[in-house]
Formats: C-alpha cells, sequence, structure tokens
C-alpha cells in the first residue's frame, strides 16, 4: 500500500508539471499564431498512445511512456528530429516565420508556467498551514558517523556557519554544504567551539543521509490509554534517562536499547522535577513503551492571504537560489553530488508513505522549480538550449543554420540520454544496497 501511495502521488505531481509546463509553449504558441501539431503528456513513442482525440489543428494524447510529455509545434527543429519541413519554403503558421521575441516566449512558456505554479503553491500553503519550521537556535544536533569525523558531537548546538546564524534546523546539512563553510561555531556544553570544516569530504556530506537528526530529550508528553504502561504512575514532564541502568541521554539512544527487549519487564531511571525515580515498564513486542513524547523547538509563522503573496515570492526565490547551488556542485565532479542524481525511484522516496495535501504541494512546487530551472540549461534539446540560440539570433542578428541546430539537437540528446542513464543507474544502486 505504502509503494502505490507513493507510486499515485509521483505520476500526480509529474503528471501536473509536464502538463502545465507544454500548456505554457501551447498558449504563447497559439497567442502568435503559431500552429501546434501535437500536444501529449507522456511519449507516444512508436506512434503508439494510450488516447488521442483532435480538436482544430491540434494531436492532444497520453502516450504510453512516462518519461515527460512534448509539444510539437510547427516549422521548428526540436527533439523529434523531424525534418520534412526544412525543404519546403517557410508557411506563416509556422515557429521558424515568426520574429525572434515571439520564438523566445514560445520557448520560455514552459518554465514560467512552472515558476508561476510555484509561487501559487507556496503562497497557498503559507496562507492555509503557516510555515512551519524547527528552531535551530534552541536544538541540539543527533550525528552520524560523517557528522561525527568532521568533528560534530551529539548534543552539539550549532550556533553559526562562518558568519551565517541558520535558523531553520532542517536546513543545516543543506547549508553546510551549500554555502562553501570553512568553520562551524558550536555549544559544546557550556562552552563554544570551533570546528574546521575540511571541504575534500563535502562528497559525503551530500551523499549522507541525515548528518544532523534532532536531538530529543525522552520528556513523555502522554502515557497512551491503549499502550503496555496504561495505568503506570509515569506521567507528563517526565524524562526517561536510563533503561535497566543504561544511560538513555535522548530519545535516539533508547531505540536500539528497546529493540533488544521486547516483551520484556524494565527498570526506568526517571528525572521528576528535581528527583530521579526508580520504576518498573513493560516494552511490548514492537520494542515500544507505550509513550508519546514532546517535539521540542517547532515555530509556526502565521500569513493571512495579504502577507503571503510576497512570502510565496520569497519562497519561490530562495528556493531558487537553493537549487542553482546544488546544480553548481553537480558540476563539480570532485563533490560527488552526481552520486545523489536520481529518477522516479529517487522522486518517489521524498514524498511520504500517506496522503498529505501540505506534503504533496510542497514537495511537487519544489519539483516544479526543479524542472523549469533543469530546462533553462543552455543544452539543446531544453528549452534553454532553444532560448540560447533565440538570444544569440537577437544580438548577432544571424539565425543559426537549420544544418547547426540538428547537430546540436543530436548532441544534447546525447548528454540527456548519459544524465538519464546516470540518474536510473543511481537509482538502481538505491534499490540494490539500500535497505
Amino acid at each position: 500500500m505504502v509503494i502505490l501511495i507513493k507510486a499515485l502521488q509521483v505520476i500526480l505531481s509529474l503528471s501536473l508539471l509536464i502538463f502545465l509546463h507544454e500548456l505554457g509553449h501551447f498558449m504563447w504558441a497559439k497567442l502568435f499564431g503559431i500552429r501546434v501539431e501535437k500536444f501529449y503528456l507522456f511519449f507516444d513513442a512508436g506512434g503508439k498512445s494510450i488516447a488521442k482525440w483532435k480538436w482544430g489543428e491540434t494531436e492532444f494524447g497520453i502516450g504510453w511512456l512516462p518519461f515527460g510529455g512534448y509539444c510539437k509545434i510547427a516549422g521548428m527543429v526540436d527533439e523529434s528530429m523531424d525534418t520534412k519541413h526544412l525543404s519546403e519554403a517557410p508557411k506563416e503558421w509556422e515557429f521558424r516565420s515568426h520574429p525572434a521575441w515571439q520564438r523566445l516566449l514560445v520557448m520560455a512558456g514552459g518554465v514560467l508556467n512552472n515558476f508561476i505554479f510555484a509561487i501559487l503553491s507556496y503562497t497557498m500553503i503559507l496562507a492555509i498551514w503557516g510555515q512551519s519550521y524547527i528552531d535551530n537556535s534552541t536544538s541540539e544536533i543527533y550525528v552520524n558517523d560523517t557528522a561525527y569525523e568532521m568533528g560534530f558531537r551529539t548534543g552539539d548546538r550549532i550556533l553559526k556557519l562562518d558568519d551565517y546564524v541558520p535558523e531553520n534546523f532542517a536546513m543545516l546539512q543543506a547549508d553546510l554544504a551549500r554555502r562553501e563553510v570553512s568553520t562551524a561555531t558550536v555549544l559544546r556544553g557550556t562552552d563554544t567551539v570551533e570546528l574546521y570544516i575540511d571541504r575534500a569530504m563535502i562528497s559525503e556530506v551530500l551523499n549522507s543521509q541525515l548528518m544532523f537528526d534532532l536531538a530529543v530529550p525522552f520528556v513523555i508528553d502522554s502515557v497512551m490509554a491503549t499502550g503496555p504502561n496504561a495505568g503506570t504512575s509515569l506521567k507528563r514532564g517526565d524524562r526517561l534517562v536510563s533503561i535497566n541502568g543504561e544511560k538513555v541521554e535522548f530519545l535516539q539512544d533508547s531505540r536500539p536499547v528497546l529493540e533488544g527487549l521486547k516483551g520484556s519487564e524494565v527498570t526506568l531511571g526517571v528525572v521528576r522535577g528535581a528527583d530521579t525515580l526508580t520504576m518498573e515498564a513493560q516494552v511490548d513486542s514492537s520494542g515500544r513503551l507505550g509513550l508519546s513524547i514532546m517535539s521540542p523547538g517547532i515555530k509556526t509563522r502565521k500569513y493571512n492571504i495579504l502577507s503571503a503573496v510576497p512570502a510565496g515570492f520569497k519562497m519561490t526565490g530562495s528556493t531558487i537560489g537553493g537549487y542553482l547551488k546544488d546544480l553548481r556542485l553537480l558540476a563539480t565532479p570532485s563533490t560527488g553530488a552526481y552520486k545523489s542524481v536520481g529518477s522516479f525511484i529517487a522522486i518517489g522516496e521524498v514524498f511520504p508513505s500517506t496522503w498529505d495535501w501540505y506534503q504533496f504541494l510542497s514537495i511537487t512546487a519544489l519539483l516544479s522549480i526543479m524542472l523549469a530551472v533543469m530546462n533553462l540549461i543552455p543544452i539543446p534539446g531544453l528549452d534553454g538550449g532553444h532560448i540560447l540560440f533565440v538570444l544569440y539570433e537577437m544580438i548577432s542578428r544571424r539565425k543559426p543554420s537549420d544544418k547547426f541546430l540538428m547537430i546540436a539537437q543530436m548532441i544534447g540528446m546525447l548528454l540527456l540520454f548519459a544524465l538519464m542513464f546516470l540518474a536510473l543507474g543511481n537509482d538502481w544502486i538505491f534499490v540494490k544496497f539500500i535497505p
């Protein structure tokens, strides 16, 4: 069921974004009187489609190969490699017959729609749910092996990354990679410690899962009425500090201990106010005590519809900036960022295992920005390649030859296929080696 829910979210999210992207090309083309021959969600490889219909001069359809979609514009040299029109005189309704500024808007229409969707999505999210985040200023880290090797310790509170004071705890790992941090200042107990960040370890940072987990003190919020310890003297505010004499400082410390005590009666060390008490408790067959834990450090900014609009623009801008930094890391082989490039399986892992509209809109808005930015990369075969050639024409007053455009398209498609194989290969490694 979990796989099905994730798959449905991926299909719905990508289908929506692809449709909006291609609709952008379609709308600008129709505005300028340019004929659109085909408008497809997914690819109709080999001329095969799940469904198709004709409306005006355009064939609409759903292809059988779920790897994107396309809008085939008459008189345009594109990834279809259809060159039949090149031997004929240009028609007034063809792409090539229109001025450069109109062709520029047609090619930019897809990414414009994706950016607009992101702005609207973030505005809606902020207006309905607000912006929730874990306040870094009051939060301690629980480190994995990579963070430990870099000098961080469980219980540290990260104060600064160089001169930057992080606000959102969830962004610490991304900030460490994106900002090319050289020193980190942490509060360790009562001491302020400066850590030198070895940039040679950036590959490990980018490919490490959860370097900085939130260190959660085992403070009881409530005792579950149907749990194994219902009716015991455990109560809200109690802090668990040991299990059978084994020290438990944070919630994460308790998990491996309880895993080995399934179905057992245990002795808990509990701090209540100024007192340390000893209590008997029962561990269920799943290795749980049946306690809900207080979540520390969560803040929520609330917005009305008027304040949500500029905040939506700002969030879109900051997300674009962050993704551009990620691409810069990706283009630097020494960082090892290419190892994180994934396709549908990697995208599916991002979505939650249960349907949640907040998460769905947030992730889809991010994917919309990623789709837009990726399409702006000046590689032939992407919108950015077409935009580059049109801009060259506008500046130089010389139009690239059809032969040049065909060769460029072929090179671009080879690069895109290589990227696709890299993504699929990383997904295969993920499925094969990640438990």
